[in-house]
C-alpha cells in the first residue's frame, strides 16, 4: 500500500468513514495542544516513499489550519512522496476578496502557506467561490460537489412531489443561481427555479428579502453552499412560508450552526435542513437536521488519484 489516511482531529468521524469507503485503516497519529494552546502533531507510523493524504476541515478556531500546516511539513519532513490535504470544508473561504482598502484576501493566503509547505494536492468540496481554486498555482486543487450525494437523496425524499410536478429550487440569494439551477435541472425536467434578492447593511445581517418566481402551493427546497447563524435562511423560509408555498425545506453543505442557529432553525418555517459530514457533526444539532454524509465523494477521489484515474466523473450527477 503505497498511501496512508490521516486524521488530524477536526472530523474524526468523516475521516473514519472515508478510510471504511476505501478499506483502509486510517494512519497513526498523535495530536495534541499544550497547556499555552500551541499545537503539536507527531506521525507515529514510517511515511517513507508514502502517499500521505491528510483529512482536516478547516472551522473555527484556527488551530484546525495550523495543526494542518503542521502535519504538511511533518509528513514532508519524513519523506513522504506526496502530500495531498483533504480540506472538506474550507475556512475563511468567504474571505475571497478585498471589500475595504487595506484588507487581506485570506483565502489566498491559507492556499499560499499550504502550497508553501509543499503540499503536491487539495481537496476541498464546495468552496463559496469557485474561484479561490485560481489561489493555488502549484498545488493541484480540486473543488468536490456535495451534489453527488444529495440529488441521489432528494429524489427519494422528495419523490411524490417530483412526480407531481409540485417542486421548485430556491435560490436564497443572486450569488447562488448556478448552484440552485445545477440541482433544479437533475432533479425536474422544467428545473423550475425561484430567487431571493435579499440587501445587506452588513454581515450577517439582511435589511430586505423579494422572492422572484411563483412558490404558491409548492414545496420548496432552498439551496446553499452553508448554514451559519441561520438568521437568513430562517427570514427566507418565511418569506417563502407568506408567499404560499406548502412546505419549506432546506439544504447546506457545511454546517457551521454557529452561535443560536440550532434555535433558529427550530423556531423557523423549515420543515428540514439537509446539510453534509464536511463540518463534524458530534455535536448536539436540531432535531429537524438531517446529516447526509459525503465520505464516498472523497474516498473516491482518493482511490481515483492514487489509480491514477481522473477525477472529471465526480463532477457529474445522473
Amino acid at each position: 500500500m503505497d498511501f496512508r489516511v490521516f486524521s488530524l482531529g477536526s472530523n474524526d468521524q468523516l475521516a473514519q468513514k472515508i478510510s471504511d469507503t476505501l478499506g483502509v485503516e486510517l494512519g497513526q497519529i498523535a495530536c495534541k495542544a499544550f497547556s499555552d494552546g500551541e499545537q503539536h502533531v507527531q506521525f507515529l507510523e514510517n511515511l517513507r516513499g508514502k502517499h500521505v493524504f491528510l483529512v482536516q476541515p478547516t472551522p473555527p478556531p484556527a488551530e484546525n489550519w495550523i495543526r494542518l500546516f503542521l502535519a504538511i511539513d511533518a509528513a514532508r519532513g519524513a519523506s513522504a512522496s506526496e502530500v495531498t490535504c483533504v480540506v472538506p470544508y474550507f475556512g475563511y473561504g468567504r474571505q475571497d476578496k478585498k471589500s475595504h482598502p487595506r484588507e487581506p484576501i485570506s483565502a489566498r493566503v491559507f492556499a499560499t502557506i499550504v502550497e508553501t509547505l509543499g503540499a503536491r494536492r487539495f481537496l476541498t468540496m464546495d468552496l463559496h467561490n469557485d474561484a479561490i481554486v485560481g489561489y493555488f498555482r502549484h498545488a493541484i486543487a480540486d473543488n468536490l460537489l456535495a451534489r453527488r450525494v444529495f440529488i441521489p437523496h432528494f429524489r427519494k425524499f422528495f419523490d411524490k412531489a417530483l412526480a407531481d410536478d409540485d417542486f421548485v429550487i430556491v435560490s436564497p440569494d443572486v450569488g447562488g443561481v448556478a448552484r440552485a439551477q445545477s440541482y433544479a435541472k437533475r432533479l425536474m425536467k422544467d428545473a423550475e427555479l425561484a430567487i431571493i434578492h435579499k440587501e445587506r447593511t452588513m454581515p450577517n445581517k439582511v435589511s430586505r428579502m423579494k422572492l422572484i418566481g411563483d412558490v404558491k402551493d409548492k414545496i420548496t427546497l432552498i439551496v446553499d453552499d452553508m448554514a451559519d447563524t441561520c438568521g437568513t435562511l430562517s427570514a427566507a423560509a418565511k418569506l417563502l412560508s407568506e408567499s404560499g408555498a406548502r412546505e419549506v425545506y432546506a439544504c447546506a453543505t457545511h454546517g457551521l450552526l454557529s452561535g443560536s442557529a440550532n434555535t433558529v432553525i427550530d423556531d423557523s418555517p423549515i420543515k428540514k435542513l439537509f446539510i453534509s459530514d464536511t463540518i463534524s457533526t458530534d455535536r448536539n444539532l436540531s432535531s429537524k437536521i438531517e446529516v447526509v454524509s459525503v465520505a464516498e465523494v472523497f474516498g473516491t477521489a482518493i482511490r481515483r488519484i492514487e489509480g491514477g484515474e481522473s477525477l472529471s466523473e465526480l463532477f457529474e450527477t445522473e
